[in-house]
């Protein structure tokens, strides 16, 4: 099944557009380890969620013992829930291949975040795995993201017009996407650019971080981010979830705001269609 078929019917299954990050950081969790606390989270939620999206660098950070714990992190989300592997990978097309058969092949994640600093040839390698996602960064939502997506590029082609920088990204993300398995990310937090990035891709697929702990208003991400159906978009929420409770009901408190945030979303989306 394409990455997008299983988003799609995750998302219906259970009337939901929230991805929650898996990113244990244990200066913020109870006293349980990183794989313990990643199951709890995951049986008290996964019937709220679209998606699940570990970040990479949560693992790496703790060596050998956090990837074997990403691992089996991966191995217990419910098959019928898609995991995107928020790994932001780019590099010159042979390193990309390994990345991509790494993410892809050995930890086996349905869809992951790539840079398209580097271009075509360094996102070719995922891109081929025609049945995974292919998440591309466009507009991100940390305070320094303007430093370059926000530029004034002349676009392609000699009539002389100009565009940012993430709305080329954009274009050529659609380019791009001919096996339909390119989606963008977005930030909660630039909600003008979130909306002119729909406009340009009405039907792709859109990652959208920065909601809670970042700042991002929920109300626009839903009213600017999903597709004419009401669809399409992965609003993810991190350590507003993951970390609700410091106490060992984590996994409880963890739950409950799920299910408040799930439901704002739909509440937000009956008013947007």
């Amino acid at each position: 099944m394409k990455f997008i078929e299983k988003l799609l019917k995750s998302a219906r299954n259970n009337r939901s557009l929230l991805c929650i990050g898996l990113d244990p950081d244990p200066s913020l969790m109870p006293d349980v380890d990183i794989l313990q606390f990643n199951l709890e989270i995951i049986d008290a939620t996964s019937d709220l969620v679209c998606a699940y999206k570990p970040n990479l660098a949560f693992y790496e950070a703790l060596g050998v013992e956090g990837l074997v714990a990403m691992e089996r992190t991966i191995a217990h989300i419910p098959e019928h829930i898609p995991v995107i592997g928020d790994a932001k990978r780019g590099d010159i097309a042979s390193s990309s291949k390994a990345y991509a058969k790494a993410l892809f092949e050995i930890f086996g994640f349905d869809a992951v975040t790539v840079n398209p600093y580097l271009g075509h040839d360094s996102l070719a390698p995922f891109i081929d795995y025609a049945d995974k996602g292919v998440l591309v960064l466009c507009r991100t939502s940390n305070p320094g993201a303007s430093d370059f997506q926000d530029s004034v590029c002349i676009e392609p082609g000699g009539d002389g017009s100009t565009r940012p920088l993430f709305e080329l990204v954009a274009l050529k993300a659609l380019e791009w996407n001919t096996n339909d398995n390119i989606g963008l990310v977005v930030g909660a937090t630039y909600p003008e650019q979130l909306r002119k990035i729909r406009e340009l891709c009405p039907a792709m697929p859109l990652l959208i971080p920065g909601v809670g702990t970042q700042g991002g208003d929920l109300e626009e991400v839903v009213k600017y981010g999903v597709d004419v159906r009401g669809e399409s978009v992965i609003i993810n929420c991190s350590r507003q979830i993951l970390y609700a409770s410091e106490e060992r009901d984590f996994a409880l408190a963890a739950r409950r705001e799920a299910l408040r945030i799930r439901d704002h979303i739909n509440r937000y989306l009956s008013t947007a269609r």
